[in-house]
């Protein structure tokens, strides 16, 4: 009996966080910032630039789709090369000399077979080396594999320079092919409007309120030079999200947006790539193994314990509790689906195997970094102990 009372009491706490996540994700959901572009051209030189490494699946289309970017007259576009094996750069190259006279200027910079320096990884060296060949006021990061539409940079800048913040993060709308990417990356947007107070983070200079997507991210080059620029995350696996700490602590107001509208990205091509990809970083996501058992835990008591309770538990109560917090969670999943241009159903009735999911690549990732084989790329992400912070590194630039 007491087994069974403790049961319950641990499902109803599931619901309680369920639902208070689901409250949450509605409230940030009516203040979320979706960029627009102005009504007339953006005044400043705005510099682009794509790290890339092996992407000629798709690095044509990315880099097409920042050359035809409007209302952005004083545009540059930079490309780095980072020692690819593949037609990367032909593609670039052709693309320069295909384009036509007066456009936005674009630059392919190549990068030789030499070793990342000591004590950085690979994606802070790439965008370390093309900030320092940028002339813009405002640095675009895009990856290589993101679409961006017509008039993205136009309105990340409207953002920026209207509203006063250094640093706008959206989030790409996410393409997802396989079953594994349509039950994991819904998460992506999910996690950050479900727990971010966004309002409070916009005013906020505590580091710890902070949420970016490296496939696009756009700073104020001053600030970003006074945060240190990607030096100072030289040796962060979760990059993006370590630049806007930087930036906080440097005084800046930071922002975390909507970028549905304004590119696309499929940042992985099958269940292999998302496995690898999330396991290069996901042990460094908590600040270390307690974090990282604490988070998991509250999700899987707060979406998983739920749901398992509905299907089976014995009393009637707990079941119907139980089925509460599973409408939570699939609750919490539309909403944010709805306000960000991705698929709600059938896809949210799966939310408890997406948390089974996800903590179970975090496990994979510790494990993986514990042996040491993590790697991306072709290149092994090397760290040094378990808890601390890489000391050298060649994880790609992605």
């Amino acid at each position: 009996m007491r087994g069974r009372t403790r049961a319950s009491l641990l499902v109803a706490v599931g619901t309680a966080i369920a639902a208070a996540l689901a409250a949450h994700a509605a409230a940030n959901i009516r203040g979320l910032r979706h960029p627009v572009a102005p009504s007339s051209d953006v005044d400043e030189r705005v510099s682009v630039l794509i790290p890339a490494r092996d992407e000629a699946a798709h690095i044509g289309a990315t880099v097409r789709s920042a050359l035809v970017q409007v209302g952005v007259p004083g545009l540059e576009v930079i490309v780095l090369d980072d020692d690819s094996s593949d037609a990367t750069p032909a593609i670039v190259t052709a693309i320069a000399e295909g384009r036509p006279e007066g456009g936005a200027a674009l630059v392919l910079h190549r990068g030789g077979p030499e070793p990342v320096p000591d004590g950085w990884l690979g994606k802070p060296w790439a965008c370390a080396r093309l900030a320092d060949r940028a002339q813009g006021t405002v640095l675009v990061f895009v990856d290589a594999d993101v679409a961006l539409a017509p008039d993205a940079i136009a309105a990340l800048v409207a953002t920026m320079r209207g509203d006063g913040f250094a640093l706008v993060a959206p989030y790409p709308r996410q393409i997802m092919g396989s079953w594994l990417e349509r039950l994991v990356q819904p998460l992506l947007t999910w996690s950050w409007i479900s727990t971010l107070p966004l309002r409070w983070a916009e005013t906020s200079s505590r580091p710890s309120l902070s949420a970016a997507n490296g496939q696009l991210l756009a700073v104020d080059a001053a600030a970003y030079r006074a945060a240190g620029g990607h030096a100072v995350v030289r040796d962060e696996v979760i990059e993006d999200v370590a630049l806007m700490r930087a930036v906080k602590r440097a005084g800046h107001r930071t922002t975390t947006v909507d970028g549905s509208a304004l590119a696309t990205c499929r940042m992985y091509d099958g269940p292999r790539s998302l496995v690898d990809g999330y396991s290069k970083s996901l042990w460094s996501a908590f600040g270390g193994p307690a974090g990282s058992v604490g988070v998991n835990a509250l999700l899987l008591v707060g979406y998983v314990v739920p749901a398992a309770a509905m299907l089976g538990a014995r009393r009637p109560r707990t079941r119907l509790v139980g089925a509460l917090g599973y409408s939570a969670g699939v609750a919490s999943r539309v909403l944010v689906a709805r306000a960000t241009d991705e698929r709600a159903l059938p896809d949210a009735f799966a939310h408890p195997a997406s948390i089974l999911a996800f903590s179970t690549l975090n496990v994979i990732s510790w494990v993986r970094h514990r042996r040491g084989t993590n790697s991306w790329k072709g290149r092994p992400v090397v760290v040094g102990a378990v808890g601390r912070r890489p000391t050298e590194s060649s994880e790609a630039a992605a």
